[in-house]
């Protein structure tokens, strides 16, 4: 198991990895253990704070449920700077009831930011959620629009 940590605007990150691939990323801080491994996954991280990165490109070990493993991959494809909603994201995983355990899923994403799970929002467009808190949510909403509007440029 490898760790390192990343300090960030919104605090101190905690990856960790298998030396093949990311295995989580934990709000606060841990001690580094061979974060030599996680050189590309920080390099990264450090990128998408810097608005210079807007899709991860990692080798990622999640385990969890078949459910959950679809709901994860559907929140990667959420497009940078975007929201959808739960009920959006029960419809792409095939079940466009199942918004209750959709959250529950969204909820327990190991890679919080590199799985986009902050993108997920409420039916009437509220902060619902989010393990690292909805000041970190928001900020990383607020992040995200700010640097595709930039890029963008005036509408």
């Amino acid at each position: 198991m490898s760790c390192a940590v990343v300090d960030t605007p919104i605090g101190p990150l905690r990856l960790t990895g298998d030396g093949e691939a990311v295995t989580g990323l934990h709000f606060g801080a841990g001690e580094e253990d061979r974060p030599g491994d996680l050189a590309a996954a920080v390099a990264q991280l450090e990128a998408y704070f810097a608005g210079r990165l807007t899709v991860f490109d990692l080798p990622l070990r999640l385990g969890g449920t078949p459910f959950q493993q679809r709901v994860w991959a559907q929140l990667q494809r959420i497009p940078y700077g975007e929201t959808w909603t739960y009920r959006q994201l029960a419809a792409a995983t095939g079940n466009p009831k199942a918004t209750r355990a959709v959250g529950m899923a969204n909820n327990r994403n190991p890679v919080s930011i590199i799985v986009p799970c902050h993108r997920v929002i409420g039916a009437a467009g509220s902060l619902t959620g989010y393990g690292g808190g909805l000041e970190r949510k928001s900020w990383l909403l607020g992040h995200e629009r700010g640097v595709r509007a930039e890029r963008l440029g005036p509408a």
